[in-house]
C-alpha cells in the first residue's frame, strides 16, 4: 500500500503523542552514547553489528517523522510564517549547540594535552593549533569526526518549507525529487558539501541523507492517516523481517564473537554510509516499519520500560550534547590510562547515569510545560463564553 496525498483532516488533526517514536529514539541516543567509543565494549552489542545501518540512520529518520508532526501541522494551523519562524528557531538551537559542542571538543583535547600524551585521532591536526580554524567551525565548513549529525540535521530542517510545499502540492513530485537527488549522490560521492578537516566532504552526505529524512516525513503523513499507525500488513511484516535476518547473517561479527561463519556468500561491496547506500536505507526502512506498525510495541513503549527511554527521546537535543562530550572524555581516558574491565564498568554506568541525572528533571519541566499550554488553551473558551 502506498502513501496518498495527505489530505486536509489528516494534516490538522491532533493525535495522542506515539511514544514509540521517543523510546526508539532513546535507544537510538544511547547506542550513539556507546558507539562513539570504539574500544567500549558495549559497542559490540549495538545494531551496526547486526545489520547494516546503525542508530544515525534512526535518529534522522525520525528527525523527518517528528517534523512533519511539529512543523507541519503548525504550518497548517497558523501559517507558513509561524511556521517559518519556528523552524528558524529550532535551527538557531540546533546551531548553537553544534557549536559549543565543537568548541568544548577542541578546548578539552587542547588542555588534557597538557598533562596526558594523546594519539593524533584524537583530534584532526587543523584544530590542535592556532585559532585560525574557528570561522570554518562557525560557518559549519570544519566538522570534526562525531560532531557530524547536528549539522546535517539543521539543513534538512532549514528545508522542511520547501519539503513542505512541495508535499501539499504532489506527494510523488516530492518522492521523485528526492530519489533524484539520493541516486545521483550515490552514483557520484564527489557531489556533496566541502568538508576542511575532510577532502570527501561532509560524512553524512546531505544530497543522500535527505531521502531518509523525506521518508520519515512521509511515514508520519501515512501514520497520521491511520491514527498513528503504518498499516499493518502480513507480507510486509514478513519481507521486512526476511530483510533483516539476510542482513544480521551477513553483518554479524562472527570474528568477534569466536562462531562458525554462517555467510554463503559475501556482503554487498557498498555499504558506504556517507551517501546511504541502498542496503542501509532498507535496513533501517525495515526496523522503522517493523515498530510503527506494532500495536504491541505501542503498548510497550507507554509502560515503565519504555517511558525509560522515551523521556531520552523526548530530551534528544541535550541528552545528545551531554553524552558527545561524555564520549569525548570517555575516548580520552582510554587512550591516556588504557582500557580495562573495571574502567569500562566505571565509564558506563557513569555515563548512564549522568544521561539520566539530566533527562529525568529536563522531562519534569518539559510535561509541567505542556501541562500548563493545556490548561490556558482550556481556560481560554471559557474565558470568551462567559464575556
Amino acid at each position: 500500500m502506498e502513501p496518498s496525498q495527505p489530505s486536509p483532516s489528516a494534516l490538522t488533526r491532533k493525535l495522542p503523542r506515539d511514544h514509540r517514536v521517543d523510546a526508539l529514539r532513546g535507544i537510538a541516543l544511547l547506542m550513539m552514547l556507546v558507539d562513539h567509543v570504539p574500544d567500549d565494549l558495549l559497542n559490540r552489542i549495538t545494531i551496526r553489528n547486526f545489520g547494516f545501518a546503525d542508530a544515525a540512520e534512526i535518529f534522522v529518520m525520525l528527525a523527518g517523522y517528528a517534523s512533519y508532526l511539529a512543523y507541519g501541522r503548525l504550518i497548517d494551523r497558523e501559517g507558513w510564517k509561524t511556521g517559518i519562524h519556528r523552524i528558524l528557531a529550532r535551527c538557531l538551537k540546533l546551531y548553537l549547540y553544534q557549536t559549543g559542542m565543537t568548541l568544548v571538543f577542541v578546548w578539552t583535547v587542547r588542555q588534557w594535552r597538557h598533562y596526558q600524551p594523546l594519539p593524533e585521532y584524537t583530534i584532526e591536526p587543523q584544530l590542535a593549533h592556532g585559532y585560525s580554524w574557528l570561522w570554518r567551525i562557525l560557518t559549519f565548513d570544519a566538522l570534526p569526526s562525531y560532531l557530524n549529525i547536528l549539522p546535517l540535521y539543521v539543513v534538512l530542517l532549514a528545508l522542511f518549507p520547501l519539503i513542505y510545499w512541495v508535499l501539499k502540492r504532489s506527494l510523488w513530485l516530492l518522492i521523485a525529487l528526492s530519489v533524484g537527488i539520493w541516486a545521483i549522490a550515490n552514483l557520484d560521492p564527489r557531489i556533496t558539501i566541502p568538508n576542511w578537516l575532510d577532502p570527501s566532504g561532509w560524512y553524512l552526505n546531505p544530497f543522500g541523507w535527505q531521502f531518509l529524512y523525506i521518508l520519515g516525513i512521509l511515514g508520519a503523513v501515512w501514520a497520521s492517516k491511520n491514527n498513528g499507525d503504518l498499516p499493518y500488513r502480513p507480507w510486509a511484516k514478513a519481507l521486512c523481517l526476511a530483510y533483516l535476518a539476510g542482513a544480521f547473517v551477513l553483518c554479524f561479527p562472527y570474528e568477534y564473537w569466536h562462531v562458525p561463519f554462517l555467510r554463503v556468500f559475501p556482503a554487498p561491496p557498498n555499504t558506504g554510509k556517507s551517501t546511504l547506500a541502498i542496503w542501509r536505507l532498507l535496513d533501517i526502512m525495515a526496523i522503522f516499519y517493523l515498530v510503527q506498525s506494532s500495536a504491541a510495541l505501542r503498548r510497550i513503549s507507554a509502560d515503565r520500560i519504555g517511558q525509560s527511554l522515551a523521556l531520552l527521546g523526548r530530551n534528544s537535543l541535550e541528552v545528545f550534547a551531554c553524552s558527545t562530550v561524555l564520549d569525548l572524555l570517555g575516548r580520552l581516558m582510554f587512550a591516556s590510562f588504557g582500557i580495562n574491565l573495571w574502567e569500562q564498568l566505571v565509564m558506563n554506568v557513569v555515563g548512564l547515569g549522568l544521561t539520566y541525572a539530566l533527562a529525568i528533571p529536563l522531562d519534569r519541566v518539559r510535561q509541567r510545560a505542556r501541562a500548563a499550554r493545556a490548561s490556558s488553551r482550556s481556560v481560554a473558551p471559557a474565558t470568551r463564553a462567559s464575556e
